[in-house]
C-alpha cells in the first residue's frame, strides 16, 4: 500500500523524466481512443508510468500516473464528470489525486490545465509541468479520425 507521505514524495519529486518522443497507437479494442504509455524514470527508480488516452469524437481526453503495485495515483480526466464518494460533483475537466483511505476517488477542479480538450499536446505540457514530470521529447499529436463511410 502506498502511504501519503510515499505519494507526496513521489509528487514533489522534480527528477521525474521521460525520454524520448512519444506516440499515440490505436486502441487494442479498436475503438475511437488512441492511446500511449511510457515509463516515467526518476533518481529514486520509483515504478511508475504514464498513460494517456484520447477520444477525438466525444473530446474526452485522460492523462494518469499509475503507480506499478498501486494502480492509478494521480489523473486528469477532461469531457466526462466526477462524484467524489461525499457526493459532491466536479466538472468535466478534474484531477484525481491519491489520498490515503480513498486511493484516487476524490477529484478536484484544476485551475492549472487551460488548453482546451481538443489540444491534447497543450494539455499534456500543461500536466507535466503541474505533475513535475520533465518530458525530454516531445508527444505527437494524435492521428485525425477516419470514419468509415457506410453507403
Amino acid at each position: 500500500m502506498l502511504t501519503q507521505d510515499e505519494f507526496e514524495e513521489i509528487i514533489a519529486d522534480e527528477t521525474k523524466r521521460i525520454e524520448g518522443d512519444i506516440s499515440w497507437r490505436e486502441d487494442e479494442d479498436h475503438s475511437p481512443f488512441v492511446e500511449f504509455q511510457c515509463q516515467i524514470i526518476s533518481d529514486n527508480g520509483y515504478p511508475i508510468v504514464a498513460r494517456g488516452s484520447y477520444n477525438q469524437l466525444s473530446e474526452k481526453l485522460g492523462y494518469v500516473i499509475i503507480y506499478k503495485a498501486v494502480g492509478r495515483i494521480y489523473a486528469l480526466d477532461m469531457g466526462s464528470d466526477h462524484k467524489n464518494p461525499d457526493g459532491e460533483r466536479v466538472g468535466e475537466k478534474h484531477k484525481h489525486r491519491w489520498r490515503y483511505g480513498y486511493r484516487d476517488k476524490f477529484a478536484y477542479v484544476p485551475s492549472d490545465i487551460t488548453a482546451l480538450v481538443t489540444n491534447p499536446v497543450a494539455v499534456w505540457q500543461q500536466f507535466c509541468l503541474e505533475s513535475k514530470i520533465i518530458h525530454n521529447g516531445s508527444l505527437h499529436q494524435p492521428p485525425h479520425l477516419q470514419l468509415d463511410l457506410f453507403l
